[in-house]
């Protein structure tokens, strides 16, 4: 089917209200849009270009895990959370209780993020794995009563204060066991020649619009992204954070995928989708040239404090992982007495690699201020 043909679905009357029943997805597309050609092209290459930097930056994992922060970070801020990134970063101790429960909804995005990405070295991108992944996401946050790891079983919708206001209710729950098998094939067909990222968009446009449990559909539908590009060799390590270009152009996001429904327009979304991993990949690259840069800088510091400059150096590879510290956790890290740590952190602050933030004189919390800016 050709993009320019895509048909959408129908609107099906239920009990007082109409649903909307997405066409399946599961067949070969083709398009004659040159710009979705050109823009394929760019996203390609600045995706493999931030790919490569992943594979040749030494010591690459310990900057991973502030990119999977980060997207964890802006996938949770565009469902509403007001977690800061320097927040994302501290222990639940450190953050203010009122705000606890925004912390821990992206701490919960961290961690299925990364149970995913494991599960894939054994279990394909599928609606199970899906459903793990989901039960991670709400465990113990808003959203923990309904239904966590289970498609929904009851009607849904988006917007609005319910069915008879909403902005759009996605299809009914009848719908959605068949609508998700189609998707996972579609996702896994090696019969239709579709490119990844065309193949993705689309994707993510479907379950999107299923929107197949009561909370979360936003999160997993993201996610589910960087998912795929790891499956199929598009990424080694999860560095691209598409969410941070979603937050920030957040209606038109809405628009895009509310236009394919309204409108049929499919090539809307997939140039949107496009232009966002072109655009966010050369971020991610340029990301990873001011981390080398920093590091050199940074280490050139590191020598300039002799017998200190082994448990400096030591310590700086725990910050590019979690760039926030106190006192005691770097005396824990380092196995040396709180005193001696002290030492060592008031060296990094003179040197301008640390900064205190909290302005108290005991439980002060460091930041390795420059790198966390970075993300």
């Amino acid at each position: 089917m050709k993009l320019e043909a895509f048909k959408s679905g129908d609107y099906k009357q239920q009990y007082q209200y109409r649903s909307f029943s997405p066409a399946l997805i599961n067949h070969g597309w083709s398009w004659d849009d040159g710009r979705v050609s050109t823009l394929l092209e760019q996203a390609t290459k600045a995706l493999g270009e931030l790919n490569a930097f992943s594979l040749i930056v030494p010591d690459v994992d310990l900057f991973i895990e502030m990119h999977i922060v980060k997207e964890a970070n802006q996938s949770s801020r565009i469902e509403g959370t007001q977690t800061q990134m320097d927040e994302a970063v501290m222990a639940i101790e450190q953050i203010a209780p009122e705000r606890r429960d925004d912390w821990q909804e992206v701490q919960n995005y961290i961690q299925a993020m990364n149970q995913a990405i494991s599960e894939l070295k054994t279990l394909p991108l599928s609606t199970r794995l899906i459903r793990q992944t989901h039960a991670i996401l709400m465990s113990g946050v808003r959203g923990e009563h309904k239904t966590p790891g289970d498609f929904r079983i009851s009607q849904n919708w988006i917007g609005g204060s319910g069915l008879q206001d909403a902005v759009f209710i996605p299809p009914h729950h009848d719908e959605v066991p068949e609508l998700m098998s189609d998707l996972e094939k579609f996702l896994h067909n090696d019969a239709i020649e579709v490119p990844h990222l065309i193949r993705v968009a689309i994707a993510h446009y479907q379950f999107e619009t299923t929107h197949p449990f009561l909370d979360g559909n936003g999160r997993i539908g993201r996610l589910m992204i960087t998912l795929y590009l790891i499956e199929h060799g598009m990424l080694s390590k999860p560095s691209l954070y598409l969410s941070d270009f979603i937050e920030k152009h957040k209606g038109a996001y809405y628009d895009a995928l509310t236009t394919v429904r309204i409108s049929n327009d499919l090539l809307h979304w997939v140039r949107f989708f496009l232009n966002a991993v072109a655009e966010t990949a050369k971020k991610g690259s340029e990301t990873f040239q001011a981390i080398l840069a920093l590091r050199q800088q940074v280490e050139g510091k590191i020598v300039t404090l002799g017998r200190r400059a082994e448990n400096g150096r030591h310590l700086l590879m725990v910050l590019y992982k979690k760039p926030v510290v106190t006192i005691m956790q770097a005396a824990e890290i380092l196995d040396v007495t709180p005193r001696a740590a002290n030492a060592l952190i008031q060296d990094l602050v003179g040197l301008g690699i640390l900064k205190e933030t909290t302005g108290y004189k005991r439980n002060r919390v460091f930041i390795f201020e420059d790198y966390l800016a970075l993300f």
